[in-house]
């Protein structure tokens, strides 16, 4: 059977394929190849440079050429990689002799072969390969997702900040919102996560095979080698890596960052978890409509049906990816003494991880664009609950310190059909200013909101 759309065993290359396209050229083992053939030239260009008698800095040309292997690096060369694997059964050994192979008929470049991937661990490839991964993962692909569906709650919250709602809490009628301040409480939120995805120091290491510059210390002991790997790795691309140097690692990175970065996105997913269940619920309660789509059906059965499909898939897209991230999290940090082979295959699907919440912000975002809102519902929903202005007039009651006002307010209305007559007699009956009897008396549940539109409009 040929791998496709169609026999792929991940949704997320089969069902989902055209939706992962920005993020298949990072995460993939295409994208982690091209990110060691780029880590192997940094490396190899910078030594040129080092000042040994034994490397003489490259020419121009040189340099123009080593570039242009990252630069252009395509399918081709990532399946002739692969196929150097099959011989050395080494994915890190098959990057550095595919590099040497593209030295051929170049004198120059194959007199310094030997310096390609010198004093390195395999771990100083693939950590620092991992890092450049997950640095454009995040800016190019997680957080601009994040960023779309962030614009599109402001704009939410703009557009209905004034809109009346009535909240539940406890399932049950509580004081009124806005529909505009609850999309903003979502806004604020994922702004706090995502100003923590992005604070997140993206680090790399490369000292050998336990951490101590052993090897490169053997061959030239008077040379400040840490300075120098700070420098790699510190320099900004394409001469370096643009990362932040970690200084102290046994043989692999200790994947704190990762840890810390897979906490903040997975906490990212959970406000939107939060949000999609919410969202659903409105959908519910008839608060929202939702646009039609020609030609799409909702039920096999039930002609009528509408279903809130693309907030229940982003729900489930976004449990996989926290369920993944989590493990990431709590496992990429322990190792067995100075390395063992755990990290390495978990590694392998920080790319699932983050394929299935881009995912989710796609299927999110699509939900919220098709949101129309039911003012009538809305407001049909508030008239029906004036017992939500129990807790103004007992308030007031307290001001003029009129006697057991809580209790007075319960009596009236708990449990109870309340009316707006009802509670309109309680307030004329009340020993309180005439002014604040005519405040309570205008009162409605949908003009109790307190400051809701202005926090709407804030944000």
């Amino acid at each position: 059977m040929s791998l496709s759309t169609i026999t792929a065993l991940s949704p997320l290359d089969g069902r989902y394929a055209s939706k992962l396209a920005a993020l298949r050229p990072i995460m993939s083992e295409h994208g982690y190849m091209h990110r060691r053939v780029q880590v192997e030239v940094a490396w190899f260009i910078a030594l040129s440079d080092a000042g040994f008698a034994e490397f003489k800095p490259l020419t121009t040309g040189a340099r123009a050429y080593l570039l242009g292997l990252i630069k252009n690096f395509s399918e081709a060369d990532a399946a002739a990689i692969k196929e150097i694997e099959k011989t050395t059964n080494h994915d890190v050994k098959a990057v550095e002799y595919w590099i040497k192979s593209k030295f051929e008929a170049r004198p120059e470049l194959e007199k310094a072969s030997e310096f390609v991937h010198f004093a390195c661990t395999s771990e100083d490839i693939n950590n620092t390969s991992h890092a450049l991964q997950l640095r454009s993962g995040r800016d190019q692909v997680i957080l601009p997702g994040l960023d779309r569906v962030m614009l599109k709650l402001r704009e939410m919250a703009h557009a209905h900040a004034d809109v009346p709602m009535l909240s539940r809490t406890h399932g049950q009628t509580a004081s009124p919102t806005t529909v505009g301040k609850e999309m903003a409480n979502v806004l604020v939120r994922l702004q706090a996560a995502c100003d923590r995805i992005a604070g997140v120091k993206i680090m790399g290491k490369m000292n050998g095979a336990v951490g101590n510059y052993n090897a490169h210390m053997s061959a030239w002991p008077d040379f400040d080698w840490e300075a120098f790997s700070k420098k790699v790795v510190e320099t900004p691309e394409p001469l370096g890596l643009g990362l932040t140097f970690q200084p102290y690692s046994i043989q692999i990175e200790p994947h704190d960052y990762m840890a810390e970065l897979f906490d903040a996105v997975a906490r990212a997913n959970t406000i939107l978890i939060d949000l999609s269940r919410d969202i659903w619920g409105y959908v519910s309660l008839g608060y929202f409509k939702q646009r039609l789509k020609a030609g799409e059906i909702g039920s096999s059965t039930m002609p009528h049906k509408v279903n809130p499909i693309d907030f229940e898939n982003a729900e489930g897209n976004l449990g996989l990816a926290n369920a993944l991230l989590r493990h990431l999290s709590e496992k990429l940090p322990i190792s067995r003494w100075q390395r063992d082979l755990t990290d390495s295959t978990v590694l392998r699907n920080m790319g699932v991880a983050l394929g299935y919440a881009a995912l989710a912000y796609a299927s999110l975002l699509t939900g919220l664009n098709k949101l129309e809102l039911n003012e009538e519902a809305l407001a049909d929903d508030l008239d029906a609950s004036w017992e939500v202005l129990a807790e103004p007039i007992q308030t007031v009651m307290r001001r003029y310190g009129v006697q057991g006002a809580y209790e007075k307010l319960k009596e009236v209305t708990r449990g109870k059909t309340v009316t707006a007559e009802a509670l309109h007699g309680l307030i004329r009956s009340l020993e309180i200013p005439q002014p604040e009897k005519d405040r309570l008396l205008a009162m409605t549940p949908g003009s109790y909101v307190g400051k809701a539109a202005e926090l709407a409009r804030r944000v």
